[in-house]
């Protein structure tokens, strides 16, 4: 699995979106598709069995969706729902069986054909963990998850390496979860473990009460001070660079039609403030366009970083494939743009390799 194959799958998501889809339509259209990006060939059945049957105890002739096979043997077990059906704990039993019968598959899956949830068994031998450790979302895809991906594809298969980092991919995806819930309401105990720190007298309720306010904007200020001192790396370095010369001001007559936003500028400085690790940030040059706004590396429109697509209700950051095509992803906002730090990276790194 590449780039190019997330995008793929990206784009029939939004094909298909607002259409109804039954279970069958799902496993055709969006789960087959899944599973031919991992590598495998699905018209294979010594590959990709359909309908594989997984008799559990007294329980005979029970199917499961896919069964992924590597000699002979199911390694990963596909439960698909329809897509749009929410994907919770209560709809991880059948798969939970289905595991338990064949130890050789260290990986089940639950699926609607959008998200993805990957489960194993990290807490009890051959028992599928009532938790996942990782989810995907092609809709809204993470870069940090294609690693993990290309371990589970046909030509990579590395199960050691998926299962070792499985564990950490998994309690670090429940400590953010607690730690979100924490940040938007804390906990008796949590407040209390700051205002022990921070306040010198008793902890009374009073004092519990006063400090649940301030650890939340205390947090929250935090998190805002990281990344404001980003952009501000960026903003000096920005003016230091910035050329006032005549010549400057000397633009084409239709680039008066091109409107740079204030949002646009301060994504081209986010931007710069996340590469300044790998390139010198006077290098990262904006140039904007009628219908996107370019991400340049010296200046030059034969090294395009990335593209931004602000102008319409929803944002998109557009990066260039290997076969030069662009794949635009969706962002919610411009802190979206700290998770895309590797895409970015490869982009300026690709041009001195």
């Amino acid at each position: 699995m590449d780039h190019s194959a997330v995008a793929n799958l990206s784009s029939r998501i939004k094909q298909v979106a607002g259409q109804q889809m039954n279970e069958a339509m799902t496993k055709h259209s969006l789960v087959l598709p899944f599973i031919q990006s991992l590598g495998y060939d699905i018209f294979n059945p010594a590959e990709v069995a359909a309908e594989f049957t997984a008799d559990v105890g007294t329980k005979k002739h029970e199917k499961i969706d896919f069964a992924i096979l590597r000699e002979g043997q199911p390694v990963m077990m596909i439960e698909c729902k329809m897509c749009g059906a929410a994907l919770d704990a209560g709809k991880c039993n059948q798969l939970h069986r289905y595991f338990m019968t064949h130890p050789t598959a260290k990986i089940g899956i639950l699926t609607n054909g959008v998200k993805y949830l990957f489960f194993t068994d990290l807490e009890q031998p051959n028992i599928m963990d009532a938790k996942p450790f990782m989810e995907v979302d092609f809709s809204a895809f993470n870069e940090r998850f294609l690693p993990e991906l290309q371990k589970l594809t046909k030509d990579k298969w590395d199960i050691d390496g998926a299962l070792s980092s499985a564990s950490s991919l998994k309690y670090v995806r429940e400590v953010k979860k607690v730690f979100a819930e924490e940040v938007a309401n804390p906990s008796d105990g949590f407040v209390k473990y700051f205002a022990s720190r921070a306040y010198d007298g008793s902890i009374t309720a009073k004092v519990r009460e006063l400090f649940s306010t301030i650890v939340r904007r205390a947090i929250n200020e935090y998190i805002n001070d990281q990344i404001n001192s980003r952009l501000d790396f960026a903003k000096v370095d920005e003016a230091a660079s910035h050329d006032v010369s005549p010549q400057a001001e000397d633009v084409e007559e239709d680039k008066a039609e091109v409107i740079t936003t204030e949002e646009e500028r301060t994504a081209y400085l986010t931007i710069k403030a996340i590469l300044h690790k790998h390139v010198n940030p006077a290098r990262v040059v904006m140039r904007d366009a009628k219908s996107y706004c370019a991400i340049l590396l010296d200046d030059n429109n034969r090294k395009p970083i990335c593209r931004l697509y602000f102008n319409g209700k929803k944002k998109f950051v557009g990066f260039f494939l290997a076969d030069k095509t662009e794949e635009k992803i969706q962002i919610a906002g411009l802190d979206d743009l700290f998770l895309h730090e590797e895409r970015l990276k490869a982009a300026v790194e690709g041009y001195s390799a």
